[in-house]
């Protein structure tokens, strides 16, 4: 029982139902990217290539035989993919980047309460005007 007490009280962490919720919300993200690639954007670049369709691009290796099907190398479902990829990583690009826009700034470094002394190179306050350890002047 320790253990499913244990188990339940991980899986109910903040950070685990964000990241539960992110991976949910990513995976239909990216079926809403794989679909504007290959439904909206791919069209309109292979009519401009010469009615070129991408997905059905491939290069045969190996004919289809009666007893085995052909092998093929489908480089255009491959270009496809990386639109995919490079889409989906420019929006988060953007995201993070808007989301860092909003988190505070850190505050400025203080200003440095002590200064060091150039003969005997001793920690001495900054308004110190002669230095306490080798009495030279500042």
């Amino acid at each position: 029982m320790p253990v499913l007490k244990e188990f339940k009280e991980f899986a109910m962490r903040g950070n685990v139902m964000d990241m539960a919720v992110g991976i949910i919300i990513g995976g239909a993200f990216g079926k809403i990217i794989s679909s504007l690639v290959s439904d909206v954007i791919m069209p309109p670049i292979g009519v401009l290539l010469g009615k070129v369709d991408f997905s059905q691009l491939a290069l045969t290796l190996k004919e289809k035989t009666p007893d085995a099907a052909a092998v093929t190398i489908k480089y255009g479902t491959f270009i496809n993919t990386v639109l995919d990829f490079i889409i989906v990583a420019f929006a988060i690009f953007i995201l993070i980047k808007q989301l860092n826009r909003f988190k505070k700034e850190e505050a400025p470094a203080a200003a440095p309460e002590t200064k060091e002394c150039p003969r005997c190179y001793s920690a001495i306050p900054i308004k110190a005007t002669r230095c306490p350890h080798c009495t030279s002047e500042l």
